[in-house]
């Protein structure tokens, strides 16, 4: 379960975000200052910050950049703020997204996914990882994918399978969450697209795809990502 962060000095607001994260099963912490949530963030875990920029005492730009000196913590700004120039030196001082008040709490959720999927599945554990002596390349830096040293030409969508199945070896997905985070947020289509991708991916990257070693299909569950490194 994601912990979500929360800060902010109003009572109901916090309350309101609480309540729409808590039904999305996110596990949800609060906080009333600056202060307060830098305590918590360096005494516990916390996957995502939910930061307003009017804060008693320290202002929520300086909390900005008290945080980024010790945690990579995603941040979501809250603000009434509307100029341009103040949303750009939000976004410059490190904050992943901002939403200017007042805001519909379901939006707020879908954007809070929406940071989570892009930072969980930004990167790989290495710029480069290859599996099975080198049969399977995949290169983070340059989005390309090679089989015996020569390129494949995947798709996006293709490619983003596949990065996201190899980042978790052995991990079970679900396709449901594999067309959420690979077709995107509010996909509204069959969900059996995934198994089409998945296809194609194993038509590109097997040497037997009817015998896949590296895209496995768990019955009746989804996927998972077999190759060896």
């Amino acid at each position: 379960m994601k912990t979500i962060l929360v800060v902010d000095d109003e009572q109901k607001i916090r309350e309101v975000l609480a309540s729409y994260l808590q039904k999305e099963h996110f596990h949800v912490l609060e906080s009333v200052s600056g202060e307060e949530a830098l305590a918590v963030l360096r005494s516990q875990r916390v996957d995502l910050l939910i930061l307003d920029l009017m804060l008693p005492g320290m202002e929520g730009e300086t909390v900005c950049l008290e945080v980024r000196k010790f945690s990579p913590v995603p941040i979501l700004m809250l603000t009434a703020k509307v100029a341009q120039a103040d949303r750009i030196s939000g976004l410059s001082i490190g904050a992943d997204d901002y939403m200017i008040k007042p805001f519909d709490p379901n939006e707020v959720v879908a954007r809070v996914k929406a940071i989570l999927r892009r930072t969980d599945d930004s990167q790989l554990l290495a710029d480069v990882i290859s599996f099975n002596g080198g049969h399977l390349r995949i290169d983070s830096l340059k989005n390309q994918v090679y089989r015996y040293e020569e390129p494949i030409s995947l798709t996006p969508s293709e490619y983003k399978l596949l990065l996201l199945l190899a980042k978790y070896p052995q991990r079970r997905f679900p396709r449901e969450e594999l067309v959420d985070r690979v077709m995107g947020f509010g996909f509204d289509g069959d969900i059996r697209i995934i198994d089409q991708h998945v296809k194609n991916v194993r038509q590109k990257i097997e040497q037997d795809p009817r015998n896949p070693r590296y895209i496995i299909t768990v019955y009746g569950f989804g996927y998972r990502f077999g190759g060896e490194g």
